[in-house]
Protein backbone atom coordinates (compact mmCIF):
# COMPACT_ATOMS: atom_id res chain seq x y z
CA UNK A 1 0.00 0.00 0.00
CA UNK A 2 1.78 3.57 -0.82
CA UNK A 3 0.63 6.71 0.87
CA UNK A 4 -1.84 8.86 0.15
CA UNK A 5 -2.63 12.81 1.03
CA UNK A 6 -6.47 12.44 2.12
CA UNK A 7 -7.92 15.22 0.97
CA UNK A 8 -9.20 16.70 -2.44
CA UNK A 9 -7.20 19.78 -1.81
CA UNK A 10 -3.56 18.33 -2.53
CA UNK A 11 -3.87 16.48 -5.94
CA UNK A 12 -1.60 15.91 -9.06
CA UNK A 13 -2.33 17.61 -12.11
CA UNK A 14 -0.20 15.47 -14.36
CA UNK A 15 2.78 14.24 -12.50
CA UNK A 16 3.16 17.55 -9.97
CA UNK A 17 1.19 17.40 -6.83
CA UNK A 18 -0.77 20.56 -6.39
CA UNK A 19 -2.36 23.09 -3.40
CA UNK A 20 -5.38 23.54 -4.92
CA UNK A 21 -4.20 24.60 -8.47
CA UNK A 22 -1.33 25.44 -7.78
CA UNK A 23 1.76 23.36 -7.96
CA UNK A 24 3.99 22.95 -4.72
CA UNK A 25 7.49 23.57 -6.37
CA UNK A 26 6.24 26.45 -7.71
CA UNK A 27 5.85 27.51 -3.93
CA UNK A 28 8.62 26.02 -2.64
CA UNK A 29 11.09 27.73 -5.48
CA UNK A 30 9.94 31.02 -4.04
CA UNK A 31 9.76 30.55 -0.30
CA UNK A 32 12.16 27.68 0.22
CA UNK A 33 11.56 24.60 2.52
CA UNK A 34 10.23 23.13 4.68
CA UNK A 35 6.83 25.33 4.93
CA UNK A 36 3.32 24.29 5.81
CA UNK A 37 0.60 24.76 3.48
CA UNK A 38 -3.17 25.35 3.75
CA UNK A 39 -6.07 25.14 1.62
CA UNK A 40 -8.44 27.66 2.35
CA UNK A 41 -10.93 25.58 -0.05
CA UNK A 42 -10.18 23.06 2.66
CA UNK A 43 -10.89 25.01 5.70
CA UNK A 44 -14.15 26.57 4.14
CA UNK A 45 -15.34 22.60 3.01
CA UNK A 46 -15.21 21.45 6.55
CA UNK A 47 -16.39 24.66 8.03
CA UNK A 48 -19.36 23.69 5.80
CA UNK A 49 -20.46 20.24 6.51
CA UNK A 50 -20.02 20.68 9.93
CA UNK A 51 -22.90 23.56 9.88
CA UNK A 52 -24.83 21.58 7.54
CA UNK A 53 -24.67 19.16 9.79
CA UNK A 54 -26.18 21.04 12.84
CA UNK A 55 -28.71 22.41 10.76
CA UNK A 56 -31.99 23.12 13.40
CA UNK A 57 -29.98 22.73 15.98
CA UNK A 58 -29.11 25.59 18.15
CA UNK A 59 -25.63 25.68 17.61
CA UNK A 60 -22.87 28.21 18.08
CA UNK A 61 -19.64 26.62 16.37
CA UNK A 62 -16.25 27.96 18.51
CA UNK A 63 -13.35 26.86 16.43
CA UNK A 64 -10.28 24.95 18.81
CA UNK A 65 -7.99 27.09 18.47
CA UNK A 66 -4.98 24.71 20.05
CA UNK A 67 -5.58 23.01 16.70
CA UNK A 68 -3.79 25.77 14.48
CA UNK A 69 -3.73 29.31 15.43
CA UNK A 70 -2.28 31.10 12.83
CA UNK A 71 -4.12 34.55 12.45
CA UNK A 72 -4.94 33.44 8.13
CA UNK A 73 -6.66 30.21 9.84
CA UNK A 74 -8.93 31.76 12.44
CA UNK A 75 -9.83 34.89 10.02
CA UNK A 76 -11.32 32.60 7.50
CA UNK A 77 -13.18 30.93 10.31
CA UNK A 78 -13.95 34.52 11.79
CA UNK A 79 -15.59 35.01 7.75
CA UNK A 80 -17.40 31.59 7.39
CA UNK A 81 -19.11 32.84 10.78
CA UNK A 82 -17.35 30.91 14.12
CA UNK A 83 -16.50 31.70 17.14
CA UNK A 84 -13.64 30.61 18.94
CA UNK A 85 -12.69 28.19 22.07
CA UNK A 86 -9.84 29.31 23.56
CA UNK A 87 -7.15 27.61 26.28
CA UNK A 88 -4.81 30.79 27.07
CA UNK A 89 -4.87 34.66 27.22
CA UNK A 90 -2.53 34.27 24.34
CA UNK A 91 -4.85 33.03 22.22
CA UNK A 92 -7.97 35.00 23.74
CA UNK A 93 -5.80 37.60 21.62
CA UNK A 94 -5.32 35.91 18.55
CA UNK A 95 -8.73 34.85 18.11
CA UNK A 96 -9.75 38.84 19.09
CA UNK A 97 -6.83 40.40 16.24
CA UNK A 98 -8.29 38.01 14.16
CA UNK A 99 -11.95 39.63 13.80
CA UNK A 100 -13.86 36.53 16.51
CA UNK A 101 -16.79 38.60 17.85
CA UNK A 102 -15.54 38.52 22.16
CA UNK A 103 -19.52 36.85 21.96
CA UNK A 104 -18.42 33.76 20.52
CA UNK A 105 -15.63 33.09 22.70
CA UNK A 106 -15.32 30.25 24.93
CA UNK A 107 -12.30 30.03 27.55
CA UNK A 108 -11.53 26.51 28.57
CA UNK A 109 -8.08 25.22 30.24
CA UNK A 110 -7.61 23.59 33.37
CA UNK A 111 -4.86 26.63 34.61
CA UNK A 112 -6.55 29.92 33.89
CA UNK A 113 -4.24 32.60 35.71
CA UNK A 114 -5.76 35.31 37.73
CA UNK A 115 -4.24 37.66 35.10
CA UNK A 116 -5.97 35.45 32.09
CA UNK A 117 -9.70 35.91 33.90
CA UNK A 118 -9.00 39.27 34.04
CA UNK A 119 -8.24 39.75 30.35
CA UNK A 120 -11.41 36.91 29.61
CA UNK A 121 -13.40 39.73 31.70
CA UNK A 122 -12.52 42.73 30.01
CA UNK A 123 -13.01 41.45 26.92
CA UNK A 124 -17.13 40.50 27.59
CA UNK A 125 -16.70 37.00 26.41
CA UNK A 126 -19.77 34.33 26.05
CA UNK A 127 -18.59 32.37 29.03
CA UNK A 128 -15.54 31.15 31.08
CA UNK A 129 -15.52 26.80 31.53
CA UNK A 130 -14.57 26.51 34.86
CA UNK A 131 -12.79 23.23 35.36
CA UNK A 132 -12.68 23.15 39.20
CA UNK A 133 -14.47 24.61 42.20
CA UNK A 134 -11.08 26.24 43.38
CA UNK A 135 -11.28 28.19 39.91
CA UNK A 136 -15.33 29.25 40.96
CA UNK A 137 -13.64 31.13 43.55
CA UNK A 138 -11.57 33.02 41.37
CA UNK A 139 -13.04 33.83 38.73
CA UNK A 140 -15.80 35.32 41.60
CA UNK A 141 -13.55 36.87 43.13
CA UNK A 142 -11.94 38.37 39.32
CA UNK A 143 -15.64 39.56 38.28
CA UNK A 144 -16.31 41.22 42.05
CA UNK A 145 -13.35 43.36 41.48
CA UNK A 146 -14.20 44.54 38.04
CA UNK A 147 -17.73 45.00 38.86
CA UNK A 148 -18.81 42.53 36.27
CA UNK A 149 -20.83 39.59 36.40
CA UNK A 150 -19.03 36.17 34.69
CA UNK A 151 -21.32 34.06 32.82
CA UNK A 152 -19.60 30.61 33.65
CA UNK A 153 -19.87 27.22 32.52
CA UNK A 154 -19.07 24.11 34.51
CA UNK A 155 -16.92 21.72 32.71
CA UNK A 156 -17.69 18.34 33.93
CA UNK A 157 -15.75 15.09 33.83
CA UNK A 158 -17.51 12.16 32.75
CA UNK A 159 -15.60 9.44 33.14
CA UNK A 160 -15.87 8.38 29.23
CA UNK A 161 -12.78 6.16 27.30
CA UNK A 162 -12.75 7.94 24.41
CA UNK A 163 -10.94 4.70 23.00
CA UNK A 164 -8.22 7.17 21.37
CA UNK A 165 -4.51 7.86 21.83
CA UNK A 166 -3.84 8.08 25.45
CA UNK A 167 -2.07 11.55 25.92
CA UNK A 168 -5.49 13.23 23.93
CA UNK A 169 -7.98 11.34 25.95
CA UNK A 170 -9.59 14.19 28.72
CA UNK A 171 -12.96 12.77 30.34
CA UNK A 172 -11.37 9.79 32.06
CA UNK A 173 -11.25 9.60 36.28
CA UNK A 174 -8.12 10.94 37.20
CA UNK A 175 -7.81 12.56 33.96
CA UNK A 176 -6.81 16.28 35.03
CA UNK A 177 -9.92 18.20 32.74
CA UNK A 178 -13.12 18.68 34.38
CA UNK A 179 -14.98 18.50 37.61
CA UNK A 180 -15.71 14.92 38.56
CA UNK A 181 -19.83 14.05 37.57
CA UNK A 182 -20.31 13.71 40.63
CA UNK A 183 -19.57 16.89 42.46
CA UNK A 184 -21.83 18.62 39.32
CA UNK A 185 -25.03 19.26 41.47
CA UNK A 186 -22.18 20.78 44.41
CA UNK A 187 -20.30 22.96 42.25
CA UNK A 188 -23.11 23.84 40.81
CA UNK A 189 -25.01 25.29 43.45
CA UNK A 190 -21.59 27.14 44.76
CA UNK A 191 -21.22 28.29 41.39
CA UNK A 192 -25.10 29.75 41.90
CA UNK A 193 -24.11 31.21 45.38
CA UNK A 194 -20.74 32.89 44.74
CA UNK A 195 -21.11 36.70 44.27
CA UNK A 196 -20.56 38.00 40.56
CA UNK A 197 -20.67 34.48 39.21
CA UNK A 198 -24.00 33.59 36.57
CA UNK A 199 -23.74 29.51 35.98
CA UNK A 200 -25.03 29.23 32.45
CA UNK A 201 -24.90 25.31 32.13
CA UNK A 202 -22.50 22.49 31.64
CA UNK A 203 -19.52 21.70 29.76
CA UNK A 204 -17.47 18.67 28.33
CA UNK A 205 -14.96 17.52 26.24
CA UNK A 206 -13.97 13.88 25.88
CA UNK A 207 -10.65 13.91 23.76
CA UNK A 208 -9.37 14.42 20.32
CA UNK A 209 -9.36 12.18 17.41
CA UNK A 210 -12.48 10.22 18.34
CA UNK A 211 -13.31 7.60 15.10
CA UNK A 212 -16.31 6.12 17.09
CA UNK A 213 -19.44 7.75 17.92
CA UNK A 214 -19.95 5.53 20.76
CA UNK A 215 -18.10 7.80 23.58
CA UNK A 216 -19.97 10.56 22.52
CA UNK A 217 -23.15 8.53 23.32
CA UNK A 218 -22.25 7.57 26.41
CA UNK A 219 -20.83 10.84 27.52
CA UNK A 220 -24.00 12.90 26.22
CA UNK A 221 -25.84 10.86 28.02
CA UNK A 222 -24.80 11.26 31.09
CA UNK A 223 -24.48 15.10 30.38
CA UNK A 224 -27.91 15.40 30.20
CA UNK A 225 -28.42 12.96 33.20
CA UNK A 226 -26.97 15.67 35.02
CA UNK A 227 -29.30 18.47 33.31
CA UNK A 228 -32.30 17.08 35.04
CA UNK A 229 -30.89 16.56 38.11
CA UNK A 230 -29.92 20.16 38.12
CA UNK A 231 -33.23 21.17 36.83
CA UNK A 232 -34.81 18.94 39.62
CA UNK A 233 -32.92 21.13 42.59
CA UNK A 234 -34.23 24.34 40.70
CA UNK A 235 -31.12 25.47 38.62
CA UNK A 236 -31.14 26.95 35.34
CA UNK A 237 -29.07 25.05 32.39
CA UNK A 238 -29.49 27.28 29.25
CA UNK A 239 -26.39 25.69 27.51
CA UNK A 240 -24.35 22.93 27.14
CA UNK A 241 -20.56 22.85 25.58
CA UNK A 242 -20.35 19.68 24.01
CA UNK A 243 -16.71 20.17 23.05
CA UNK A 244 -15.05 18.71 19.89
CA UNK A 245 -12.31 15.70 19.30
CA UNK A 246 -13.97 14.45 15.87
CA UNK A 247 -11.26 11.70 13.95
CA UNK A 248 -10.21 12.96 10.59
CA UNK A 249 -8.29 10.29 8.54
CA UNK A 250 -4.14 9.96 8.33
CA UNK A 251 -3.60 6.92 6.83
CA UNK A 252 -7.03 4.53 6.49
CA UNK A 253 -9.38 5.24 9.27
CA UNK A 254 -12.94 5.48 9.42
CA UNK A 255 -13.67 8.66 11.17
CA UNK A 256 -17.72 9.32 12.04
CA UNK A 257 -19.23 11.54 9.38
CA UNK A 258 -20.69 14.88 10.94
CA UNK A 259 -24.36 13.93 9.93
CA UNK A 260 -23.30 10.53 12.78
CA UNK A 261 -22.15 12.87 15.55
CA UNK A 262 -25.14 15.43 15.28
CA UNK A 263 -27.38 12.44 15.13
CA UNK A 264 -25.59 11.20 18.86
CA UNK A 265 -26.51 14.69 19.67
CA UNK A 266 -29.83 15.35 18.41
CA UNK A 267 -30.48 11.63 20.40
CA UNK A 268 -28.85 12.84 23.67
CA UNK A 269 -29.63 16.08 24.21
CA UNK A 270 -31.42 17.71 21.37
CA UNK A 271 -34.26 17.41 23.68
CA UNK A 272 -33.03 19.66 26.38
CA UNK A 273 -33.48 23.14 25.50
CA UNK A 274 -30.24 24.28 25.96
CA UNK A 275 -28.27 26.38 23.52
CA UNK A 276 -25.15 24.03 22.27
CA UNK A 277 -21.62 24.72 21.87
CA UNK A 278 -19.41 23.02 19.39
CA UNK A 279 -15.24 22.93 20.02
CA UNK A 280 -14.10 21.38 16.59
CA UNK A 281 -10.48 21.79 15.63
CA UNK A 282 -8.50 19.19 14.15
CA UNK A 283 -11.45 18.19 11.76
CA UNK A 284 -11.79 21.07 10.42
CA UNK A 285 -7.97 22.18 9.87
CA UNK A 286 -6.48 18.41 9.74
CA UNK A 287 -6.13 17.48 6.14
CA UNK A 288 -6.22 21.05 5.15
CA UNK A 289 -3.08 21.85 5.87
CA UNK A 290 0.28 20.40 4.81
CA UNK A 291 4.15 19.98 5.52
CA UNK A 292 6.59 20.24 2.44
CA UNK A 293 10.40 18.79 2.72
CA UNK A 294 12.99 18.73 0.48
CA UNK A 295 15.69 15.33 0.60
CA UNK A 296 19.10 15.97 1.73
CA UNK A 297 20.34 12.73 1.65
CA UNK A 298 19.93 9.28 0.85
CA UNK A 299 22.32 6.63 3.14
CA UNK A 300 22.97 3.05 3.53
CA UNK A 301 21.09 2.23 6.70
CA UNK A 302 22.54 -0.99 6.49
CA UNK A 303 18.81 -2.74 6.31
CA UNK A 304 16.78 -0.19 4.23
CA UNK A 305 17.76 3.23 3.05
CA UNK A 306 16.94 6.11 5.05
CA UNK A 307 15.70 9.89 3.73
CA UNK A 308 17.21 12.75 5.22
CA UNK A 309 14.70 15.40 4.62
CA UNK A 310 15.22 19.45 5.83
CA UNK A 311 11.98 18.90 8.06
CA UNK A 312 12.30 17.55 11.39
CA UNK A 313 10.68 17.06 14.90
CA UNK A 314 10.89 20.47 15.71
CA UNK A 315 8.17 21.39 12.74
CA UNK A 316 5.72 18.36 13.15
CA UNK A 317 6.02 17.20 16.55
CA UNK A 318 3.54 14.52 16.13
CA UNK A 319 5.48 11.32 15.21
CA UNK A 320 7.88 11.82 18.11
CA UNK A 321 5.48 12.55 21.02
CA UNK A 322 2.47 9.96 19.66
CA UNK A 323 4.09 7.66 16.95
CA UNK A 324 1.93 9.74 14.76
CA UNK A 325 1.55 8.47 11.08
CA UNK A 326 1.52 10.84 8.53
CA UNK A 327 1.46 10.23 4.91
CA UNK A 328 4.00 10.96 2.85
CA UNK A 329 4.01 11.60 -0.57
CA UNK A 330 6.76 13.10 -3.30
CA UNK A 331 5.67 16.66 -5.06
CA UNK A 332 6.42 14.76 -8.35
CA UNK A 333 4.55 11.51 -9.35
CA UNK A 334 7.00 8.72 -10.55
CA UNK A 335 6.28 7.34 -13.69
CA UNK A 336 6.70 3.41 -12.65
CA UNK A 337 5.38 1.86 -9.32
CA UNK A 338 7.76 -1.58 -9.84
CA UNK A 339 10.53 0.73 -8.09
CA UNK A 340 9.45 1.89 -5.17
CA UNK A 341 11.51 0.45 -1.62
CA UNK A 342 10.95 0.56 2.06
CA UNK A 343 12.66 3.60 3.26
CA UNK A 344 13.19 5.12 6.01
CA UNK A 345 12.22 8.86 6.82
CA UNK A 346 14.21 11.11 8.89
CA UNK A 347 15.03 14.94 9.88
CA UNK A 348 18.47 16.12 10.58
CA UNK A 349 17.78 17.00 14.69
CA UNK A 350 20.68 15.03 17.21
CA UNK A 351 17.25 13.16 18.18
CA UNK A 352 17.14 9.46 17.44
CA UNK A 353 12.86 10.52 18.04
CA UNK A 354 13.04 12.81 14.87
CA UNK A 355 11.57 9.90 12.92
CA UNK A 356 8.88 10.20 10.67
CA UNK A 357 8.21 6.91 9.16
CA UNK A 358 9.95 3.13 9.00
CA UNK A 359 10.18 1.22 6.45
CA UNK A 360 7.75 3.48 4.57
CA UNK A 361 7.12 2.10 0.95
CA UNK A 362 8.26 5.00 -1.02
CA UNK A 363 9.80 5.72 -4.79
CA UNK A 364 12.88 6.33 -5.12
CA UNK A 365 14.31 9.60 -3.68
CA UNK A 366 16.57 11.75 -4.22
CA UNK A 367 18.75 14.49 -3.46
CA UNK A 368 16.78 18.11 -4.32
CA UNK A 369 13.66 16.23 -4.19
CA UNK A 370 10.50 17.59 -2.60
CA UNK A 371 8.00 15.80 -0.70
CA UNK A 372 4.48 16.52 1.53
CA UNK A 373 3.46 15.08 4.53
CA UNK A 374 -0.33 14.60 4.38
CA UNK A 375 -2.82 15.87 7.42
CA UNK A 376 -0.50 18.37 8.92
CA UNK A 377 -3.04 21.53 9.33
CA UNK A 378 -3.58 20.51 13.07
CA UNK A 379 -0.78 20.26 15.58
CA UNK A 380 1.96 20.70 13.20
CA UNK A 381 3.18 24.53 13.00
CA UNK A 382 1.44 25.35 16.74
CA UNK A 383 3.35 22.96 18.00
CA UNK A 384 6.54 23.64 16.67
CA UNK A 385 9.19 24.85 18.47
CA UNK A 386 13.40 26.07 17.67
CA UNK A 387 14.99 22.92 19.09
CA UNK A 388 18.50 22.68 18.01
CA UNK A 389 18.16 26.43 17.12
CA UNK A 390 15.92 25.67 14.15
CA UNK A 391 13.70 28.62 13.49
CA UNK A 392 10.31 27.06 12.55
CA UNK A 393 8.84 26.43 9.14
CA UNK A 394 6.94 29.28 7.74
CA UNK A 395 2.95 28.95 6.70
CA UNK A 396 1.61 29.52 3.33
CA UNK A 397 -2.36 30.00 2.14
CA UNK A 398 -3.71 28.55 -0.88
CA UNK A 399 -7.06 30.12 -2.66
CA UNK A 400 -6.76 28.76 -6.49
CA UNK A 401 -3.78 29.55 -8.31
CA UNK A 402 -2.81 31.95 -5.69
CA UNK A 403 -0.91 31.98 -2.05
CA UNK A 404 0.19 34.47 1.02
CA UNK A 405 2.89 33.90 3.61
CA UNK A 406 0.93 33.70 6.26
CA UNK A 407 3.94 33.20 8.55
CA UNK A 408 7.34 34.30 7.66
CA UNK A 409 10.25 32.30 7.63
CA UNK A 410 12.50 33.30 11.07
CA UNK A 411 16.07 33.31 10.53
CA UNK A 412 18.79 32.09 13.74
CA UNK A 413 19.80 35.91 14.13
CA UNK A 414 15.78 36.64 14.80
CA UNK A 415 16.50 33.13 17.23
CA UNK A 416 19.19 35.19 19.08
CA UNK A 417 17.82 38.35 19.30
CA UNK A 418 15.23 37.39 21.58
CA UNK A 419 18.09 36.95 24.08
CA UNK A 420 20.47 38.70 25.84
CA UNK A 421 23.53 37.89 27.50
CA UNK A 422 23.69 40.15 31.07
CA UNK A 423 26.63 42.66 31.49
CA UNK A 424 27.83 40.72 34.56
CA UNK A 425 28.97 38.08 32.39
CA UNK A 426 30.77 40.28 30.01
CA UNK A 427 30.83 40.68 26.56
CA UNK A 428 31.25 38.03 23.44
Amino acid sequence: MTDRVPSPDFSYAGETLCAERLPLPDVAAEVGTPFYCYSLAGLTRSYRALEAALTGLPATVCYALKANSNQAVIAAFAQLGAGADVVSGGELRRALAAGIPAGRIVFSGVGKTRDEIALALRSGIRQINVESEAELDLVSAAAAGAGVTARVSLRINPDVDARTHDKISTGRKQDKFGIAIGRTLPAYARAADLPNLAPAGLAMHIGSQLLDVAPYRAAFGRLAEQVRVLRAAGHEVKSLDLGGGVGITYRDETPPRFEDYAAVVRETVGGLGCELVFEPGRSLVGNAGILVARVLYVKDGGIRPIAVVDAAMNDLARPAMYDAYHAIVPAIRPQKSQDWVEMDVVGPICESGDTFAVARRLPPLAPGDLVAFGSAGAYGSVMSSAYNSRPPAPEVMVSGERFAVVRARQTADDLIRQESVPDWLGSA
